[in-house]
C-alpha cells in the first residue's frame, strides 16, 4: 500500500513537471504572438513562426543575438533567451501545422 502512494506521487510529481515546462514554453511562445501572430501564425508582414525548421530558428535568433541578422527588436528579444529557451520554442514553433 505504502509502495503505490509513493509510486502515485512520483508519477504524479513527474507529471507535474513535465506540465510545468510545457507552460513555460507557452508563456515564451506567447510573448511572441504580438507580432508574429497567434501560435506564431502572422496574418501580415511579419514573418511566421508556425512551422518553422528547428534549426533555421535557432540559427536565426543566435545571428538576432550576435547583430549578424539586424533588427534592433529582434535582437532585444534574443537576448533575453538561454540557447535552451530558444531550442524549445524552436520545437514549439516547428510543431504547429
Amino acid at each position: 500500500m505504502k509502495q503505490t502512494i509513493v509510486l502515485a506521487l512520483l508519477a504524479a510529481g513527474t507529471l507535474g513537471m513535465v506540465s510545468a515546462q510545457a507552460a513555460d514554453v507557452r508563456v515564451m511562445a506567447a510573448n511572441c504572438a504580438y507580432c508574429h501572430g497567434p501560435d506564431g501564425k502572422s496574418q501580415g508582414p511579419i514573418p511566421s513562426l508556425a512551422g518553422l525548421d528547428k534549426g533555421y530558428f535557432i540559427q536565426q535568433m543566435k545571428d538576432f543575438k550576435s547583430g549578424e541578422r539586424p533588427s534592433v527588436v529582434m535582437q532585444k528579444h534574443a537576448l533575453g533567451y538561454t540557447e535552451e529557451e530558444c531550442r524549445k520554442l524552436a520545437e514549439w514553433f516547428a510543431a504547429v501545422k
